[in-house]
């Protein structure tokens, strides 16, 4: 039996579109074991079961197999807990691709390298920015070119916690993506570029002064802000909350600010504020999670 943990990720965090990932410690787990012959798939709630064909834990071990020229006579898989709430911005595709990649490499005797397995699972989901935090923990820069990712990892400050926001509704990727253009004028790039490049020092060197201006962006939220219904007045109350900074979770629909620590307040009064609202929202105070998937 393979028991597989794998934590939720935001992505983008601002400005860094396709390239900055960070793991939260939300997270699905997931058991699989081989069988006789067949494929057995059990969900332990049913009301989230997919077909067989879309379970993305199922279709990536299949990838990983057929790679590695490997023949699994049946295969049994367990979705035990589902936290990661689907087309919301918070990782569910790539933590369903890396849990079934580990759990392949697993059952073929750990032929891949963590590199391998980062390799194939940006492969499967098109970019880097969710699986390679979801492999490696913690918040990390991903380079994707000619099918290899290169990656580093940058220190978050223990001082910070992320207040997640997410809504009753759903944006897909797909749509996020198509609101966006084509192009981009220069301004807009060395605008993101800065600020990106900010980003991550000062994140390295805690200097949490800085953040809120790091985290502004020209090259995707302004375009998909009008997805996210309410998105500018729920980040203003943020503001006057005490919030350091406001992001987009990855594609949306899920908002995040980040807050310090001590400040023991935001969560009641933002939960508060929210339940006024269209939304359906609900909030959880989720930390970095530095260890990725876990066996």
């Amino acid at each position: 039996m393979i028991r597989i943990k794998v934590p939720a990720t935001t992505a983008n965090m601002g400005p860094g579109f396709d390239a900055i990932g960070m793991a939260l410690n939300l997270y699905n787990e997931i058991e699989i074991d081989t069988i006789d012959e067949g494929v057995q798939v059990v969900w332990d709630n049913p009301e989230l079961e997919l077909p067989l064909e879309q379970n993305m834990v199922y279709t990536s071990m299949l990838h990983a197999f057929e790679k590695y020229d490997f023949k699994c006579k049946g295969i049994k898989i367990r979705i035990k807990s589902c936290n990661i709430p689907l087309s919301r911005g918070l990782g569910s595709s790539a933590s369903s691709i890396v849990a079934g990649i580990v759990g392949a490499n697993e059952i073929m005797g750990k032929v891949m390298s963590c590199d391998d397995i980062v390799d194939m699972a940006t492969e499967l989901e098109g970019h880097p920015d969710n699986v390679v935090p979801a492999i490696t923990g913690g918040m990390v820069v991903s380079i994707y070119d000619g099918g290899k990712v290169t990656y580093s990892k940058v220190d978050v400050p223990k001082e910070i916690r992320f207040a997640v926001m997410i809504p009753g509704f759903k944006v897909s990727t797909e749509k996020a993506r198509g609101v966006m253009p084509e192009s981009y004028g220069k301004s807009d790039c060395v605008y993101n570029i800065s600020r990106v490049a900010m980003l991550v020092n000062a994140m390295n060197k805690g200097e949490l002064d800085k953040l809120r201006v790091c985290f502004e962006d020209k090259i995707h939220q302004p375009y998909r802000k009008n997805l996210i219904t309410g998105m500018d007045e729920i980040f203003e109350e943020a503001k006057k909350l005490g919030s350091i900074g406001e992001f987009i979770s990855g594609s949306g629909s899920t908002l995040i600010a980040v807050v310090k620590t001590d400040n023991e307040g935001f969560e009641s009064s933002m939960r508060k504020y929210l339940a006024e609202i269209d939304g359906n929202w609900e909030i959880k105070m989720l930390e970095t999670d530095y260890d990725g998937v876990n066996i």
